[in-house]
């Protein structure tokens, strides 16, 4: 196949939920710079536009508000984007964010809105573009999941669920549509360089695991990848490659993974619990 530089997506239709920021925008460039129309959706529509400007394209890209967990919010996504193109050929459940705290201490009132947002709003996206891809016979779904989706992780529990959750509906959907047209893609990135960690939800625990001297890739090496595998029609990838060895030694040996994360995990930083008040 020839470099995804070279690939021209000029025609195709695409819509990127959580668009505002990091790997939604980074979605959204990677597409529209190679010709495909693209709807980006936030909750906050200033930073929506925000960031339509500074991909570009105007011509063919369009901010639009969407709170993903309100169906009704979602539908008129669905229906102002056949308005404009005509079409829907990829449709990318991205929004998400995460919460720390541990299981014991979670409030229960965060946890139900973290899967509010982060699986309830990416089925009730799914079900709602499905009919639509039906009726073209065509069409690709990509839920952008997460590393923790494989691995659960200690003081972020809630969130590594809700991605575990969301790995089986993109798994078991995927199933359901054979023979329809319809593709359903998973794309589990580890630790990415965005501003997911600083914009948690913090928890009552003063614990964290943490990361020492992890670097992390960019929104954009995700965005590539996630490119490369909806062109190749991948089943679900994991970015960066070398996180496979990650998830296949867990799957091999839980304890010594979930013993040694236990001892990763120590008190939050001062300026980050102080913020949790």
């Amino acid at each position: 196949m020839a470099s995804t530089k070279d690939v021209d997506l000029t025609g195709r239709v695409v819509v990127v939920s959580g668009a505002s920021m990091g790997i939604g925008e980074a979605l959204a460039q990677i597409f529209a710079r190679r010709g495909a129309s693209v709807v980006m959706s936030s909750r906050d529509a200033g930073r929506a536009e925000a960031a339509r400007q500074r991909i570009g394209h105007s011509e063919r890209t369009l901010a639009l508000s969407c709170d993903v967990r309100n169906r009704e919010e979602i539908d008129k996504v669905v229906s102002l984007t056949l308005h404009h193109f005509g079409r829907i050929d990829v449709w990318i459940n991205n929004a998400g964010y995460g919460m720390r705290d541990s299981v014991e201490t979670m409030d229960m009132a965060e946890c139900r809105a973290m899967f509010d947002t982060n699986l309830f709003g990416a089925i009730q996206g799914m079900q709602a573009v499905i009919p639509v891809m039906k009726q073209q016979r065509s069409g690709t779904i990509i839920n952008i999941s997460s590393v923790a989706g494989h691995i659960p992780l200690p003081y972020s529990a809630a969130y590594s669920a809700s991605k575990f959750a969301m790995n089986a509906i993109g798994k078991a959907a995927r199933g359901e549509l054979r023979g329809t047209g319809v593709h359903v893609l998973t794309v589990c990135p580890g630790y990415v360089k965005t501003n997911f960690q600083s914009n948690r939800v913090p928890g009552k625990s003063r614990m964290e695991l943490k990361q020492p001297g992890r670097i992390g890739i960019t929104a954009d090496r995700v965005a590539r990848a996630t490119l490369r595998a909806y062109l190749k029609g991948k089943r679900e990838i994991v970015v960066p490659w070398t996180n496979h060895i990650y998830v296949k030694f867990y799957q091999l040996f839980p304890r010594l993974v979930e013993d040694s994360m236990a001892r990763l995990a120590g008190p939050v930083k001062k300026e980050a619990a102080e913020t949790a008040r």
